[in-house]
């Protein structure tokens, strides 16, 4: 298991692709570094830098889109699980403070009929590329984040499936977030860009953002720089596979700190938040805590967070 220059583990999904020894080896090294650190950066995923570079784009028209535009995707009843998230409406779990960011959510696509508790998604109707741009990306980083689940069960000694049958048709979301320069440059005191926090889900998958910023506490209580590497994907273990595994796959904290002085023209950054579907059950695989469904941590989670 190699590094980067910050110690985040670096392991390459083509070793999962190959199977035999190379599939064990990387397996291996997933699982340590995941629970060493709770993040990892992955190498050979797939992810077509064309397709990012084209979301980012597509992003930075929408958010330029005038307020009432945006405002009219906004879904509050559903907790902002799809559509616009205006700027400081989130805040991190705890913190009085909310976070200097506005957000767009997009899911998987539903069957017609569907009467589930999976929300629509919302598109603004002036940028349709922005449609079909995030519905590959979704599709391309559900596909990596899934697989990657499949090596956290194999590490874990789970059923093959297991992963497959809670996620595989679950509740997850793609998050096209946008942190603009604070006002004059100088951010409003005690906020930050996003607070410390632990994600809600199984599994994040990260593609480099425009801007640095992303920090995580480490084991040792301190806060370590990660700038995502070119060509990776930092991935990160959330409350619901921390519940899942009684501890043993943690949730990192993390945070996103303000930019210099004067601002640095605003950072986008696109996590894939890898969610069960709402009706699965999440029992701790090491028993002691109460199962409980993961709609039902979703909406507890969504509460806290101030979107609902």
């Amino acid at each position: 298991m190699s590094a980067t220059s910050e110690n985040i583990p670096v392991v390459d999904l083509r070793d999962h692709d190959a199977g035999g020894a190379a599939r064990a080896t990387f397996v291996e090294a997933l699982g340590r570094g995941l629970e060493r650190w709770g993040f990892v950066a992955v190498t050979g995923h797939g992810l077509p830098d064309a397709l990012l570079a084209d979301a980012y784009a597509v992003a930075a028209q929408v958010f330029a889109l005038p307020m009432a535009e945006k405002l009219a995707c906004e879904r509050p009843a559903t907790g902002r699980q799809r559509g616009y998230t205006p700027f400081e409406v989130e805040k991190a779990k705890d913190q009085a403070v909310p976070d200097a960011k506005e957000f767009w959510h997009v899911g998987r696509e539903l069957p017609a009929g569907y009467r589930g508790e999976i929300p629509e998604n919302v598109f603004p109707a002036a940028v349709p590329a922005f449609a079909t741009t995030m519905r590959a990306l979704y599709a391309a980083q559900e596909a990596f984040a899934l697989k990657l689940l499949t090596s956290v069960g194999a590490y874990l000694g789970l059923a093959d499936g297991f992963f497959d049958a809670m996620a595989g048709e679950g509740n997850s979301v793609l998050r096209i977030i946008h942190y603009p320069d604070p006002p004059g440059g100088r951010p409003t005191p005690g906020q930050v860009r996003a607070a410390a926090h632990e994600d809600i889900n199984l599994m994040t998958a990260l593609p480099a953002a425009t801007r640095p910023g992303l920090e995580i506490l480490t084991r040792d209580g301190d806060w370590l720089a990660v700038q995502t590497p070119p060509g990776c994907l930092i991935c990160d273990t959330g409350d619901m596979m921390q519940y899942l595994t009684g501890g043993r796959m943690p949730a990192t904290t993390h945070r996103v700190v303000n930019p210099p002085e004067g601002g640095d023209g605003g950072r986008h950054s696109m996590p894939f938040f890898l969610h069960p579907a709402p009706e699965a059950i999440l029992a701790p695989i090491t028993g002691g805590a109460p199962p409980v469904r993961a709609h039902d941590f979703l909406m507890q989670r969504l509460r806290e967070n101030g979107v609902m």
